[in-house]
């Protein structure tokens, strides 16, 4: 149903023609008068029949564009994209025929056929903006269809009838009760609306049940509920008072569209009172308090308005206990096309819908960012799924949550407009890896990987019998939320073993950064860690001296950086800083030197802040020479002794015997034990428990 059939049918009350009118000969007048009263309905037939007795081609060609025209205004699109051809292939000269069809094919989800039929109205119309922006609008639709948001959205058939049914609006803060306008079999009234043919209208009261299911709605009594059309509500947050939408036409024929109030009485609403700033002659509709109850939006053809109906809103007066003047809410929300069902978020975001800014059909969901007092601004549209092909309007939310309600007449709808439920479900992220032997390949059972939140969270857990973690949602907890860093390390216990790293493993220094900032998709983190074993001589990068010297070169210090990060990630091992030569020189020498360079590493070290308690320098002189293991089996396949130095580099280059006499000269470390504990040292960040999971968006609310 276009957004004249569902504003004009609640707001301008059309009189239906009696019996007598269609025996008249002038069918032609009868149906320009029809059309000119809004009696949509009641026109097309009368257009038909006129059809008949038109001898012109002119005449006949007039006659089907009006006719598409009515099909058009009361939301049939399939009809109207019939009656739009035929008056294009009859001549019809009017450009507006060529864009009123591409608007029809546009609803029908026909967005390539709609494309060529704007880019030809932009070709006999270029100075209207609607040809280009008809065709931007196809290919956006298009793409947002392709790319849906996360939104579920649903049809709430136990609401629902053959019937319009719209406009839902929450009753109390329970949010367990809704009001909408139905024009369904028991309304008060018991004219037919020629605007569309179906019944006046009325605002219906449906509850929910402790289990979800909705009862069957029924219409509120006198005296909201009239013989007049009525519908379009809003109640403030306490529930003590209802703005809503009635049209009466008084014995001249003249409709009345207005904003009316009532105030919750004992055994139901008070009479209501017609709004202050309500003026006769003009309409005002879709009306939506603010949760303070203090400001009221609506829309109005209202003189000073951007298009046929602009969204506007009016402000309690607490010190003249009065409504002040409506404020229209300006350029940047209201459009030469229709501005319409504004809903106020309590956060102060605006919803709204509108024919005028880039859409996917006919109506579409629109959301506004507040800007400051009284304006609002970056307006984008809702996409698909919450918006369709079709019109899409009247959307509410739960409180703070991202759920709530609106009305569509998209594929799947049980009559001319429904219900639907809408619902953002949570952004899910899991973190998860395989920790393993850096060396041996094998799988760490035990280890303890910790997940560090820019929020503040902190929590662990320990890698399984496969070595596998994960951080995800369980049921109570969400570990992984959006928009947050996270930092990820491994914390290896003093029991951690397996059966080729007996003696244990370090913790590595790696630190994995991960962000689920602008990720707008679920998605699934792999991040995997390797840790060393222990051996009997840790190797280290080569501590380098000047000959027959203990003083660090200012390149050995970056090699023992390495080991004093190796500390600083591992704080409860104390090791032997081990040195050794080569055999050149004698052996009271040799071990003099290689006990003066462990020194000078220890030295350094604790320059670095580490306890002197943690290393103990040993020097090995050239007693220890370098055990070589070429697998990763723990079984030394040859030791470079000076006999096998000799026996190896015999005939070879010079530089082939100074390289195996240097991988002698090192220094190793070894760990002695893994319990120690500093007593000036920081006490752990404890683990903070991360969030319950909860609907996006949803926060603690009074109930």
């Amino acid at each position: 149903m276009k957004i004249i059939t569902k504003l004009t049918a609640i707001l301008a009350l059309a009189l239906l023609f009696s019996a007598s009118a269609f025996a008249q000969k002038n069918f032609m007048a009868d149906a320009k008068k029809a059309f000119e009263s809004q009696e949509y309905f009641n026109s097309i037939e009368l257009y038909k029949k006129a059809y008949t007795k038109a001898k012109k081609k002119e005449d006949k060609a007039f006659i089907v564009f009006r006719t598409a025209e009515c099909y058009r205004l009361i939301g049939d699109n399939k009809q109207a994209e019939a009656w739009y051809l035929k008056a294009i292939k009859a001549n019809y000269t009017d450009p507006k025929a060529k864009l009123y069809l591409a608007d029809a094919k546009k609803a029908l989800e026909k967005y390539n056929e709609a494309l060529i039929e704007y880019n030809n109205y932009k070709k006999e119309v270029p100075s209207d903006p609607r040809g280009e922006d008809g065709a931007k609008s196809c290919e956006l639709a298009q793409k947002w269809k392709d790319a849906a948001t996360r939104y579920k959205v649903e049809n709430i058939a136990l609401l629902n009838t053959k019937d319009p049914d719209f406009a839902p609006s929450y009753a109390d803060k329970k949010y367990n009760k809704i009001y909408f306008t139905s024009m369904r079999p028991g309304v008060i009234g018991s004219a037919i609306d020629g605007t569309n043919g179906e019944n006046y209208s009325d605002i219906f009261e449906a509850m929910m049940d402790k289990n979800g299911k909705w009862n069957t709605p029924t219409s509120l009594p006198e005296p909201v509920n009239t013989k007049d059309n009525e519908g379009l509500s809003s109640v403030t947050k306490k529930g003590d008072v209802i703005y809503f939408t009635r049209c009466i036409v008084d014995k001249k024929n003249v409709t009345y569209n207005q904003i009316w109030s009532a105030t919750k009485k004992s055994a139901g609403w008070g009479d209501p009172v017609k709004m202050a700033f309500c003026i006769d002659t003009l309409k005002y509709a879709t009306p939506c308090i603010s949760a303070d109850g203090t400001t009221l939006f609506f829309s109005s053809n209202m003189p000073g308005g951007q298009g046929e109906n602009d969204i506007w809103m009016v402000k309690y007066e607490k010190k003249g206990a009065k409504w002040g003047n409506p404020i229209n809410l300006g350029t940047s929300i209201n459009t030469p096309g229709n501005d319409v069902y504004p809903f106020i978020h309590e956060d102060g975001t605006l919803y709204f819908s509108s024919t005028g800014h880039l859409g996917m059909g006919g109506l579409d969901i629109f959301k506004a960012e507040k800007k400051g007092d009284d304006q609002w601004g970056n307006v984008t549209n809702m996409k698909y799924p919450i918006n369709s092909a079709g019109d899409d309007f009247g959307i509410i939310f739960e409180g703070k949550k991202e759920r709530g309600y609106l009305s569509s007449n998209r594929e799947g709808t049980k009559g001319a407009d429904d219900i639907w439920s809408f619902v953002l479900p949570p952004l899910l992220f899991t973190i998860e890896g395989v920790v393993s032997d850096c060396l041996y390949k094998e799988v760490i059972p035990g280890v303890t990987v910790k997940l560090v939140g820019s929020d503040g969270s902190s929590v662990e857990t320990k890698t399984d019998a496969a070595g596998y973690f994960k951080f995800a949602e369980n049921g109570t907890a969400r570990y992984v939320i959006p928009n947050t860093s996270y930092v990820i390390t491994t914390q290896v216990g003093p029991d951690v073993k397996t059966t080729q790293a007996a003696l244990g493993f370090l913790n590595g220094s790696d630190k994995v950064k991960e962000t689920t900032v602008g990720v707008e998709e679920a998605k699934i983190f792999k991040h995997d860690f390797c840790l060393a074993p222990i051996k009997k001589e840790m190797r280290f990068p080569d501590v380098l001296y000047d000959l027959g010297k203990a003083d660090l070169r200012p390149e050995s210090q970056d090699s023992l950086n390495f080991l004093y990060q190796t500390l600083i990630d591992n704080p409860n091992i104390t090791i032997e800083l081990s040195s050794h030569t080569d055999y050149r020189g004698s052996d009271p020498a040799n071990q003099k030197l290689s006990e003066a360079r462990a020194k000078s590493c220890v030295d350094y070290l604790v320059s670095k802040g580490i306890p002197a308690a943690r290393m103990t320098p040993k020097g090995y002189g050239e007693k220890s020479p370098l055990e070589v293991d070429i697998e990763p089996d723990g079984k030394v396949d040859y030791t470079l002794s000076e006999s096998y130095i000799n026996k190896t580099t015999k005939g070879q280059p010079k530089e082939v015997f100074e390289a195996l006499m240097q991988k002698n000269r090192r220094t190793v470390f070894k760990v002695l034990r893994k319990d120690f504990v500093d007593p000036n040292a920081p006490k752990d960040v404890p683990v903070i428990a991360p969030v319950v999971p909860k609907t996006e968006g949803e926060d603690e609310e009074e109930k």
